[in-house]
């Protein structure tokens, strides 16, 4: 059977992807068509049902339908998460941010999710994540929520970083990790048994890339965007972790949560069954 597969082209879901790609992890049963978009455009596609297996916002999952969430492959971020960035010369100040207008990643993104419940209303400027730092150097915005390795490699000298959304989310959960990126599968491609065989095979290729971090950090390089290996891997290893083998029950409450506090907030409509396999 042959599953398109999409992730994205970051350093993170490369490595987590390492044992398909370098045929470390295969199975008779599948043939892997990868399909490597950004994240927003992923979302999309998910939206319009086009692909098997693929990687999305844990907020693009409130829209999406006939699709499950697989345990392994979800980006958690554990007390830090997107951060919001302004010029440090413009004395920018959290009571502030929502009178500006702030450059997002996308409007399916969990980060623009995240931000939206941490400010409310705020004027929002949907962009590429990698041309955020730019804009805002450029003064096209006033912030701007910054993802990926922007977490942790923005410039200091020249940005202020005026909200860790990870630590408000710890503040605001009792500690539930950051639901930020997951994969899911498509239900009207793949019966139950056969989606939980696939998500089996997905766990061994996360676990292949941590057994094999050097190779699998190389090969994530391709995706690094200019960053030195020491940065890389140290991002990598933020976001691929022990909840990404299997997020359990406190990653799938993570996602419920962020659902439960957007539905009281009417910024979704309606509930989300979470559904795990």
């Amino acid at each position: 059977m042959e599953i398109t597969l999409g992730h994205t082209p970051d350093a993170d879901d490369a490595f987590m992807f390492y044992g398909f790609a370098c045929g470390g992890v295969g199975s008779i049963r599948f043939t892997i068509k990868h399909v490597i978009q950004d994240i927003e455009t992923l979302n999309k596609r998910a939206l319009a049902h086009e692909l098997d297996v693929t990687a999305v916002s844990a907020h693009a999952y409130a829209y999406l339908k006939d699709y499950v969430i697989l345990r392994g492959g979800g980006s958690f971020g554990l007390k830090y998460g997107p951060v919001v960035i302004a010029r440090k010369d413009k004395g920018m100040t959290l009571e502030r941010l929502q009178g500006a207008t702030i450059a997002i990643p996308g409007r399916m993104t969990s980060a623009n999710l995240l931000l939206k419940l941490a400010l409310g209303r705020f004027k929002e400027k949907e962009m590429s994540f990698e041309t955020i730092p730019r804009a805002v150097l450029a003064g096209e915005v006033d912030a701007g929520l910054v993802i990926h390795e922007a977490q942790i490699t923005y410039d200091k000298g020249k940005f202020a970083g005026i909200m860790e959304l990870g630590q408000w989310w710890d503040s605001q959960t009792g500690g539930l990790p950051v639901p930020l990126g997951i994969n899911v599968a498509s239900t009207r491609t793949m019966d139950r048994g056969r989606l939980k065989e696939f998500s089996d095979l997905f766990v061994k290729s996360i676990e292949y890339g941590l057994d094999n971090i050097d190779a699998s950090v190389d090969y994530a390089m391709q995706y690094s965007r200019g960053q030195p290996k020491e940065t890389i891997k140290k991002f990598v290893l933020m976001y691929v972790n022990e909840i990404t083998r299997d997020m359990g029950p406190e990653g799938k409450k993570a996602i419920e949560k962020m659902f439960l506090m957007a539905r009281e907030r009417r910024i979704l409509e309606s509930d989300v069954k979470v559904d795990v396999i």
